[in-house]
């Protein structure tokens, strides 16, 4: 089983930043690969980034290339989302996710993952 708790979310004005955290549980962090997942109010839930096990991989939806970076520190079993010139259409909740399953693609969709975090309130005003 694999726990997951983010933090870092918070109010934060329309070209700020943010970092989000996600610390996972479990001796072996540095096999899962791991995701950043968004909801807005009203909305789906859509995918923001994804890192695989050995972080060399990265992916990003569209909407947020050029302006967040995903990272992981294997030895703090720890990923980021580093979050800069933030819009107000990035209000959501954001989530961490984490599968233990080598995917032989970028693991975009929410069904690609077993282990979510309870989320966390990122509020961007304008």
């Amino acid at each position: 089983q694999v726990q997951l708790v983010e933090s870092g979310g918070g109010l934060v004005q329309a070209g700020g930043s943010l970092r989000l955290s996600c610390a996972a549980s479990g001796r072996t962090f540095s096999s899962y690969t791991m995701g950043w997942f968004r909801q807005a109010p009203g909305k789906e839930r859509e995918f923001v980034a994804t890192i695989r096990w050995a972080g060399d991989s990265i992916y990003y939806a569209d909407s947020v290339k050029g302006r967040f970076t995903i990272s992981r520190d294997n030895a703090k079993n720890t990923v980021y989302l580093q979050m800069n010139s933030l819009k107000p259409e990035d209000t959501a909740v954001y989530y961490c996710a984490a599968t233990v399953v080598r995917l032989p693609f970028f693991a975009t969709r929410g069904d690609d993952y077993a282990y979510w975090g309870q989320g966390t309130q990122v509020t961007v005003s304008s």
